[in-house]
């Protein structure tokens, strides 16, 4: 007689935890240091530039100006010094030199003692008494609207000239590259460099020609709201979950 197989027990297996959506990074592949190709630098590029967009929506050129020219004195008074500072000198001195051929008239001891406060002054007065001058003497009192052209003034280069066109003259010819804009094109992995030509080099590819001004707007309010240079406040950065800097 044949003995009764037994029954094996039938031991069921427990299905796998889903994983949870939230926390797994948005865009990980953004968070690399540096991403292996031009798609995804662009996208990291495009990701940034809508998540600052939205968070500084009024970002603009902090320079108190009216015109071409208020705004070209102020660009070379803003050097090593901030814009704050700059904004309470300018209504005196765009008072008393309301125009190029005012300002190239100036004697050189006013306008010292007129910018004292912005640090550098004997330079800068050179720098404003030379512009002045040319911009009478070789473009009638009009300031050039061309990167070639303002570059050519004394006083003025491509960083300033940048300012001028994109400000001044709705003209995305560069982008402008101050310290915030160094430190945060670094810190973001957009670029390697430390000069500000090479890094301009880097940053024009990534962006398109229409946001190139805006762009230096939002990494500047950017870097003196939130992602300042000793304390960065990652914690709460609309950027941290991408950034490769992040410290959260």
């Amino acid at each position: 007689m044949k003995a009764k197989g037994v029954a094996k027990k039938v031991v069921k297996k427990k299905p796998a935890p889903k994983r949870s959506a939230s926390k797994a990074p948005a865009l990980p592949h953004l968070r690399e240091r540096w991403p292996r190709n031009g798609q995804e630098r662009k996208a990291r590029a495009a990701e940034y530039y809508r998540r600052l967009r939205a968070m500084y929506p009024d970002a603009q050129c902090a320079l108190a100006h009216e015109n071409p020219y208020q705004l070209l004195v102020a660009t070379i008074l803003s050097a090593q010094c901030t814009d704050k500072r700059v904004n309470m000198v300018t209504p005196d001195l765009f008072e008393r030199y309301a125009a190029p051929d005012a300002l190239a008239d100036a004697e050189p001891d006013e306008l010292e003692d007129a910018i004292r406060s912005t640090g550098f002054f004997r330079n800068k007065t050179k720098s404003l008494l030379g512009m002045a001058r040319a911009v009478v003497e070789r473009h009638g009192g009009e300031i050039p609207s061309s990167m070639e052209e303002l570059t050519h003034l004394p006083g003025v280069g491509r960083k300033t000239a940048n300012v001028i066109l994109g400000n001044a003259f709705g003209k995305n010819v560069g982008i402008v590259v101050d310290t915030h804009v160094t430190r945060l094109s670094n810190r973001l992995g957009l670029t390697r460099e430390t000069d500000a030509v090479k890094i301009e080099e880097d940053l024009m590819p990534l962006f398109p020609p229409e946001q190139w001004t805006m762009l230096s707007h939002l990494l500047i309010e950017h870097g003196r709201q939130i992602c300042i240079a000793r304390t960065p406040r990652c914690e709460v950065c609309p950027l941290n979950d991408i950034c490769p800097s992040s410290r959260v």
